[in-house]
């Protein structure tokens, strides 16, 4: 695997879309966290494949390619929601109850509902924690934050989620 990043930093294209179509299943799905909507996911992965084979030769240690891919598909999902920030969007399952008078729209509270009441500090390091497996350690690095401060912020967004779950376990 050393041996193929490396001759892709210099300049095999097909190394690279070797290492990338490996990677490409986890980016679509840590891009999906982000954006909710496999158009914009897929989206997110073909902008990380472009940024990606464009600053290859930018990556330090070989080691950390699938590390180097994910922080570069967070920043184009990242760039992805501010973009359509401006844009809001009707969820289709609320339009009938919108319609009817009298009727609120109803509160039950998914898993994307509470993880959105983070901030994109918080959501980033749980995400990385726990969809991606990674260690505080790499957490700390892919996202240049010292290793106290990634396990605060997680601490603290697990905190969080569990007052958003208890406050659901009340309705």
């Amino acid at each position: 695997m050393l041996e193929l990043i490396k001759k892709a930093q210099k300049g095999d294209d097909e190394a690279f879309l070797s290492l990338f179509q490996t990677y490409e299943n986890d980016l679509y799905r840590m891009a999906f966290l982000y954006v909710k909507n496999q158009e914009d996911a897929l989206d997110v992965v073909q902008e990380t494949a472009y940024r990606a084979f464009k600053n290859i030769q930018t990556l330090r240690d070989p080691r950390f390619f699938k590390t180097w891919l994910i922080k570069i598909t967070i920043s184009c999902a990242t760039d992805v929601l501010r973009k359509n920030k401006k844009v809001m969007y009707l969820n289709q399952d609320y339009a009938e109850w919108l319609g009817s008078e009298g009727e609120d729209i109803p509160t039950v509270l998914t898993i994307k509902q509470i993880l959105e009441t983070l901030d994109e500090q918080e959501k980033n390091i749980v995400f990385l924690k726990y969809y991606n497996d990674l260690t505080f350690k790499d957490i700390s690095e892919l996202l240049e934050l010292p290793l106290g401060t990634v396990k605060t912020v997680l601490y603290r967004a697990l905190a969080k989620l569990r007052v958003q779950v208890r406050g659901a376990d009340l309705l």
